[in-house]
């Protein structure tokens, strides 16, 4: 499995780009920073597109890319929650802001919205899905993804402590996980449903306790102008671990 991050960050800089993973080169987790990051040609090759939650910087280029392809006459199938397909078709694809894609071109769509909820598994684009309910607002979705070797990545998406529920679901090989803030803002990031390097640790003692072992971490979500010090909380936190911990960055590649 090849997981591709497009965008690793919770806002957009000159060198940073919103949330996006784009798996096996054709399936996409969130759509933060998604077309910015591929060329056309790229677009053209993405078959599903799975949303955790409704806020912008997960959601942002649904419309650019539902436009590109409609363009070179492609579709799209979209998988969320009815309340991200809500607030996507009530504010972005509404024929006001952009077009309604989901509705266009007649008889063919660009875009197909496909329901998930927790606790569902799906085969989408040859991966089986487990969406698993995460502790952020609302109803927000992290994915275990699978493929036929057996490999399998679970990300987090935005989310606060209490993933233990999640753990004994899966023993995946790679652990994308949220740390936007450092351990300075943890009332903020325990209000808002997010991870600091400190609360991170917490979740990897009781994951070890739970499994047994540690999979490959890899930290994203961070918010870029506090990069510079959660990099150094999350270096303590694997030197305490004595494992490895990777910040994400756009670009990056990882194969499992």
């Amino acid at each position: 499995m090849n997981i591709r991050i497009l965008g690793a960050h919770n806002s957009e800089t000159q060198a940073s780009r919103c949330i996006s993973l784009l798996i096996d080169d054709s399936l996409v987790i969130d759509a933060g920073g998604l077309t910015s990051a591929l060329s056309m040609a790229d677009q053209k090759k993405i078959k599903a597109i799975l949303l955790t939650h409704q806020h912008y910087d997960h959601i942002r280029d649904v419309p650019a890319i539902a436009l590109n392809l409609n363009l070179q006459g492609g579709s799209i199938d979209i998988y969320s929650t009815p309340e991200v397909r809500a607030a996507i078709e009530t504010h972005l694809l509404n024929g006001v802001v952009y077009p309604r894609f989901q509705e266009l071109p007649r008889g063919k769509p660009t875009v197909s919205f496909n329901p998930i909820a927790p606790g569902t598994r799906e085969r989408i684009d040859g991966h089986e899905i487990l969406a698993m309910q995460v502790k952020h607002r609302d109803t927000t979705l992290g994915y275990l993804v699978s493929d036929a070797a057996g490999k399998s990545m679970f990300y987090t998406a935005d989310t606060g402590p209490g993933l233990q529920d999640c753990w004994e679901y899966m023993s995946p090989q790679l652990l994308i996980i949220d740390v936007t803030v450092p351990n300075t803002y943890e009332e903020f990031a325990l209000t808002t449903g997010h991870l600091t390097p400190r609360l991170l640790n917490s979740e990897l003692v009781r994951f070890r306790e739970d499994k047994g072992y540690l999979p490959r971490i890899v930290v994203i979500h961070m918010d870029p102008t506090l990069e510079s010090e959660i990099r150094e909380e999350v270096a303590a936190v694997a030197e305490s671990l004595e494992t490895p911990i990777t910040i994400a960055h756009e670009g990056m590649e990882i194969n499992i």
